[in-house]
């Protein structure tokens, strides 16, 4: 896999119902700009079955990675650590 140009972060809490949507539509996204990229989602002490969906992603898709909280931080915080570890030229 190229080295990213962007890396997008996405902070998580409780998002069980719409995140596999949004896992959809980010990758038709990114994949259209034709450039490499990844998807940080960073887990804030999700209780719902975020964590189970998270894991599919990543498994499923090498450019997903995942950060996990062991309890709510807060998004500030969730996008922060993100940033931290994004390897991309860009982070979004």
């Amino acid at each position: 896999m190229a080295d990213p140009v962007f890396s997008v972060v996405v902070p998580l809490f409780n998002e069980e119902e719409v995140l596999p949507e949004m896992i959809r539509r980010l990758t038709s996204v990114m994949e259209g700009i034709g450039e490499p990229f990844e998807v940080i989602l960073v887990n804030d002490g999700s209780r719902d079955g975020t964590m189970r969906i998270v894991r599919e992603a990543c498994a499923a898709d090498p450019r997903f990675k995942l950060l996990s909280f062991s309890r709510n931080f807060g998004h500030q915080t969730a996008i922060t650590a993100g940033m931290d570890h994004a390897a991309g030229r860009a982070v979004v």
